[in-house]
């Protein structure tokens, strides 16, 4: 390759087909943009994309404000090794009733739509279309191909908005959900890499063990965060799996692994936990700057250590 010839082009996986919401993730990532993008069926086929070397990194979903956590996406970070989350994107659930060219909304009686897609339309579906009657589809995309390709007897289907750009399809109705304020939380996952410089709006995310179920053991995992002045904006559990009542903890915490207070907290989770597995500092979607009392800023951790350093050498105190 000469010094004239173009870089190579990078790939990215992605929940497809073209259209779905992951799709629309993607599509914020300025260094995604002209490259390759690889449509997959699962989050197990992204992540496997990008530690078999078929992929540069991977669109996954992680959190939906409306019902919480997605469990696929958390276990596999738990448990797949080799992996590091290298930024967040988040993306407006909106949906759209589209049927087949020609359709009439009071043509619509079997709706095609995924479950969760069909759990956060349901107020408005009741009161516009009371008589329907519901069948689930393997996701949002497909709930809508299937009224072209006659896989599905649905005279409908719910599916996002992007669908329009993609398909020829009848727009019955717009903006059906019933939560106007559902946001989904997208992360770009890598191959392990050194993570990308503090900006000041940055949040870590970390899996974290119990050593043992005793009465305070999960204050004592809180306690690493809060005796250093670090707030967390998510928490949740998720079952290990090898005994009933076994739990790992998923946590985003707000700050970057270089600051000198979390990197305090990461050794002190180190300690106390039996397993600490690390998913990455990266910037925060909304770019929001994170405020901590100045008792916590970096200079302090930094004066106590030479502090220390000093008591060691047997430096004379000022």
């Amino acid at each position: 390759m000469t010094s004239d010839s173009p870089p190579p082009r990078r790939t990215y996986s992605y929940l497809g087909p073209a259209g779905t919401f992951t799709e629309a993730a993607l599509a914020q990532v300025p260094e995604a943009r002209d490259q390759q993008w690889r449509s997959v069926r699962n989050v197990g086929e992204a992540l496997d994309d990008v530690l078999e070397g078929r992929s540069d990194a991977a669109m996954i979903a992680i959190e939906n404000s409306v019902d919480g956590g997605v469990s696929v996406a958390q276990d596999a970070l738990a448990t797949i090794p080799g992996l590091r989350i290298v930024g967040e994107y988040l993306v407006s659930v909106d949906f759209v009733l589209v049927a087949r060219p020609g359709t009439r909304l009071e043509d619509v009686s079997l709706i095609a739509a995924h479950p969760v897609a069909y759990a956060q339309c349901l107020r408005w579906l009741t009161g516009a279309l009371p008589g329907h009657a519901h069948i689930p589809a393997a996701s949002n995309v497909a709930s809508a191909v299937g009224l072209l390709d006659g896989s599905s007897d649905a005279d409908a289907a719910i599916a996002p908005p992007g669908i329009l750009d993609h398909y020829e399809l009848e727009p019955l109705a717009r903006s059906i959900g019933d939560n106007p304020d559902a946001v989904t939380r997208f992360v770009l996952v890598s191959r392990t890499v050194t993570p990308p410089p503090p900006t000041g709006a940055d949040k870590t995310s970390l899996i974290v063990e119990l050593p043992e179920d005793h009465p305070g053991a999960l204050l004592e995992l809180l306690e690493q965060f809060a005796t250093r002045g670090i707030n967390l904006s998510l928490l949740a559990s998720r079952p290990i799996g090898d005994a009933l009542g076994r739990y790992r903890f998923v946590i985003d915490a707000d700050g970057h692994v270089e600051d000198e207070r979390m990197a305090d907290a990461l050794l002190g989770l180190r300690r106390f936990s039996p397993r600490v597995v690390f998913l990455g500092s990266y910037p925060r979607a909304d770019r929001a700057v994170i405020r901590y009392p100045e008792r916590y800023s970096d200079d302090v951790f930094v004066e106590a250590r030479d502090w220390l350093r000093g008591l060691l050498s047997g430096e004379p105190e000022a």
